[in-house]
């Protein structure tokens, strides 16, 4: 797993509901590197901390890999490496084979893989539609956000290092069908539940759908 692509976005407003309102989806590739705090990116633009940045959502990574199924739905974008709202773009990342919890290496940091991509209006309007959520949903491959447990600076060619797996693995492409299909795995599920990689809230709302 390498870094392609570092993104950071400055803010911007659109109009939602009759109301202004902010957003950092905007994201733009940068040639420098970027410094990943525990709570969030340097000098990236997180307009709503209620449900953006903090220690569980300090950084989003995507990967590169998905760029054409999407470009090929929607051509007429204006189409640049940290489209998703991403601060990683990335070669290499497979949620089907990435663990929620995995311990990793990169650049100056340490990164815990952790919390599912929520996709919501402002990504809607990044793409013109609602109807962008239901496709990403069921698209089901999502990237993933990154806990910081050592603060520092990654910059594009730097690779991902395995240093620590969960014992009870449960992948990022799992967790995300298990937030959001009706039918859930129930061994997945107490994993899920379990796990300390995720905030308390979330462990909760997923510990409610075990039988």
């Amino acid at each position: 797993m390498k870094i392609i692509s570092t993104n950071l976005a400055k803010p911007s407003t659109f109009i939602w509901n009759g109301r202004e309102t902010s957003t950092g989806i905007f994201k733009k590739p940068t040639d420098a590197p970027i410094y990943l705090t525990k709570n969030d990116v340097l000098k990236d633009e997180v307009s709503d901390r209620l449900h953006h940045g903090g220690y569980y959502k300090a950084c989003y990574l995507f990967a590169s890999e998905h760029y054409p199924y999407w470009k090929n739905l929607y051509p007429d974008l204006d189409w640049s490496w940290g489209m998703f709202g991403e601060n990683l773009t990335m070669t290499g990342f497979d949620e089907r084979a990435v663990y929620l919890g995995a311990i990793y290496k990169v650049g100056e940091c340490v990164v815990q893989i952790s919390q599912y991509r929520e996709p919501c209006h402002k990504f809607a309007h990044k793409f013109g539609t609602q109807g962008v959520i239901k496709q990403f949903i069921d698209y089901g491959l999502g990237g993933t956000y990154l806990s910081i447990l050592e603060e520092g600076n990654v910059t594009v060619g730097d690779e991902f290092t395995l240093l620590e797996e969960p014992k009870e693995k449960v992948t990022v492409a799992e967790l995300f069908r298990l937030v959001f299909s009706k039918e859930k795995n129930q061994e997945l599920l107490k994993i899920a539940a379990a796990s300390l990689a995720i905030p308390a809230k979330k462990r909760i709302l997923l510990s409610k759908f075990i039988k």
